[in-house]
């Protein structure tokens, strides 16, 4: 018995239940490889976008002081690392619901298969392998039909999940780097500008100083010149 006979003892239940799995079937495949894909490729690209992001906010935060610029870039390092997750974590929720219910699907198929067997028993009287092979079969290929649907559908989740680890991974070893150098990046603005200011009073007290012995020199001159008859 091939396919097509079982499914004449299909009614409109199973075959309900036959395209919906199909329908997840495709839409998990799918989905699954497309979010593979763009995980992929996000995972090498996450850390120099990051970087660029940065880049563009640095001409903002050259004015700021230390504390206002580290606060600055803590959220815009938040903001984006939480952009990175929602766009890795996209479709997800597809193939998490895909192998959750696709068996149980399955399994409801496998009931009323069962039913429908044991209805073909009762109406016939006869309990013969004729009335029960069909319907049986038919709960058979629906068992094996939602098992079929959720095996890939938890590959991909779990392959999307791995990958989407190691992106924030990279965002995060990123964010801490640039934490890093604004850190030092303050420290040496700080520094250049204790030095500026030292520079500054010290011309400031030599100029001051100068200006005191000026009067000074010219008094002892007047002293020290002879007196005009």
């Amino acid at each position: 018995m091939d396919f097509t006979t079982y499914w004449q003892y299909s009614d409109m239940v199973t075959r309900t239940l036959f395209f919906l799995l199909l329908a997840l079937s495709i839409i998990s495949w799918v989905t699954g490889i497309i979010r593979v894909l763009q995980s992929r490729k996000l995972v090498t690209t996450v850390a120099d976008d990051l970087s660029q992001q940065m880049q563009a906010k640095r001409s903002d935060l050259s004015v700021a002081d230390a504390a206002t610029r580290r606060l600055i870039t803590e959220q815009t390092l938040l903001k984006h690392i939480g952009r990175y997750r929602f766009a890795s974590e996209r479709g997800l929720p597809i193939l998490g619901t895909t192998a959750a219910i696709a068996p149980f699907i399955g399994l409801f198929g496998t009931v009323w298969g069962i039913f429908h067997a044991l209805r073909n028993i009762g109406m016939s009287g006869q309990a013969g392998l004729g009335q029960v092979a069909g319907p049986v079969g038919e709960a058979l290929i629906m068992t094996g039909l939602g098992i079929a649907v959720a095996i890939p559908a938890v590959v991909f989740y779990n392959l999307a999940v791995r990958i989407n680890r190691s992106i924030m991974y990279h965002a995060n070893d990123r964010a801490h780097d640039l934490l890093a150098q604004s850190a030092e990046l303050a420290v040496t603005q700080q520094s250049s500008i204790n030095n500026e200011s030292a520079v500054t009073q010290a011309q400031l007290v030599k100029g001051n100083h100068t200006e005191t012995q000026a009067p000074q020199q010219t008094e002892h001159y007047h002293k020290s010149a002879p007196s005009q008859p």
